[in-house]
C-alpha cells in the first residue's frame, strides 16, 4: 500500500525520493539485512536500529549532507538510498553521491531512475554545480551506474576511503552542470 501521507522532494515515472526520516529505521535495517550479500564488501550499512539512529542523525538537518531514500511510487516501498555528502558551497558548489539499491530492487532500472532524479535536484533545487562519486574498481554495477549517468572517470585514488573497517581504493568520478546540459 502506498504511503500516501510522505513529501517527496523529487520524482520520476517509477520511483520518488524523499529525505530520511527516523520512523524509517525498521524498514531500513530490514532491507540492509535482506541485502547484506548484495552490499558486500563495497558498502557497510546500518544492520540495527541503533545504528540506523545514528547513521539518520548525521543525514538529518545537516546542510552538509542531503539523504534520500529511493521509493517505488505503487508502494512506497524503500528500494535503496541516494545521498549527496560533502556538500561545500562557495566557489565549489560540489557535494559526493553515495548510493546502493537493496536486494529486492536490484536490476530493476530503479536506481538509475533515481539518479537522474536525484542529480536534476541537486543542479536544480540545491544549486550545485558538479557531483563527485567514488567507487570500488571493482564494483561493476556502480561504476555502470555513474557511466551511464554521463559521469565522467577523472582518476583513482589508493587507499581513499575506509569501508568496512579496511582503506580502499576508489576510481573518482564527476559530473558538473555544463557536461549534463551537453548531454
Amino acid at each position: 500500500m502506498p504511503h500516501t501521507s510522505i513529501h517527496y522532494a523529487a520524482e520520476g515515472p517509477r520511483v520518488a525520493v524523499r529525505r530520511f526520516r527516523m520512523e524509517d529505521g525498521d524498514e531500513f535495517v530490514r532491507r540492509v539485512r535482506e541485502s547484506k550479500d548484495l552490499h558486500a564488501p563495497w558498502l557497510a550499512m546500518p544492520d540495527s536500529e541503533a545504528a540506523y539512529a545514528e547513521y539518520a542523525a548525521r543525514l538529518i538537518g545537516n546542510p552538509a549532507r542531503a539523504g534520500f531514500l529511493v521509493c517505488e511510487k505503487d508502494s512506497g516501498d524503500i528500494a535503496g538510498f541516494i545521498n549527496i555528502n560533502n556538500i561545500v558551497r562557495g566557489g565549489f558548489q560540489c557535494g559526493a553521491l553515495g548510493y546502493g539499491a537493496f536486494a529486492h530492487a536490484a536490476g530493476r532500472g530503479l536506481m538509475r531512475e533515481a539518479l537522474e532524479v536525484v542529480i536534476g535536484y541537486a543542479f536544480g533545487p540545491l544549486g550545485l554545480h558538479r557531483l563527485e562519486i567514488n567507487v570500488q574498481p571493482g564494483n561493476t554495477a556502480s561504476i555502470a551506474l555513474a557511466r551511464g549517468a554521463g559521469f565522467r572517470l577523472e582518476g583513482f585514488s589508493p587507499k581513499m576511503i575506509q569501508v568496512g573497517g579496511e582503506w580502499r581504493d576508489h576510481e573518482r568520478w564527476a559530473l558538473t552542470t555544463e557536461m549534463r546540459a551537453g548531454g
